[in-house]
């Protein structure tokens, strides 16, 4: 089990991990938050269906890693795709960062709630609706530091040349952190499928 998923009895997933893995992931998670932004909670006593027709931005983040989390609709080749995209970004995308949201904090609170062992790592499990919430977080996670390291998914090529980076390149402890999240990711999947 240690450094990756495997199935639980109930459709969940078990992971063993030692405290720095456990210190990163929720290192990652907190800067994810932190790049999402706050969520818009609605006011003591407000109409909680007013939340429900809130409209969000129309124009897509600078951000590049905000852009691959929150991508266009529908490309911008043209002035009418462009207004397409922006109508669904207006309605799609306030409810987009609260799921995105709640993924990464569902990583925060079940690393926060490990008790270490004495040997210095924990057993992480997961339930099914946990697992859904980890993968939602690893994907975004993996979308930010690739966007931050400039792979793209025609860059097949490219991520493979990140194995052979000099330890003494700047970028090495992301690219270290983007491949064990997809290791991680891509465990927890397998677990998962029928």
């Amino acid at each position: 089990m240690a450094g990756h998923f495997e199935a639980t009895p109930g459709g969940g997933a078990a992971v063993a991990l030692d405290e720095v893995e456990i210190a990163i992931l929720r290192s990652l998670a907190v800067q994810l938050l932190e790049l999402i932004g706050p969520g818009d909670e609605p006011a003591e006593g407000a109409d909680p269906l007013a939340a429900l027709f809130a409209e969000g931005p129309s124009e897509p983040p600078t951000d590049p890693a905000l852009a691959r989390l929150f991508p266009e609709a529908y490309g911008d080749q043209d002035t009418e795709l462009r207004a397409a995209s922006a109508e669904f970004r207006r309605f799609t995308e306030n409810d987009l960062r609260a799921r995105k949201r709640t993924d990464a904090l569902v990583v925060v609170r079940t690393l926060d709630a490990l008790t270490i062992t004495g040997d210095g790592g924990a057993v992480l499990e997961l339930t099914g609706d946990e697992c859904r919430n980890w993968l939602g977080a690893l994907n975004d996670l993996r979308l930010t530091i690739g966007t931050r390291l400039e792979v793209s998914g025609e860059d097949e090529g490219e991520a493979g040349s990140l194995y052979r980076l000099p330890d003494s390149d700047p970028r090495k402890p992301m690219v270290m952190a983007y491949l064990w999240l997809g290791a991680l990711q891509e465990t927890l999947v397998e677990t998962l499928m029928p």
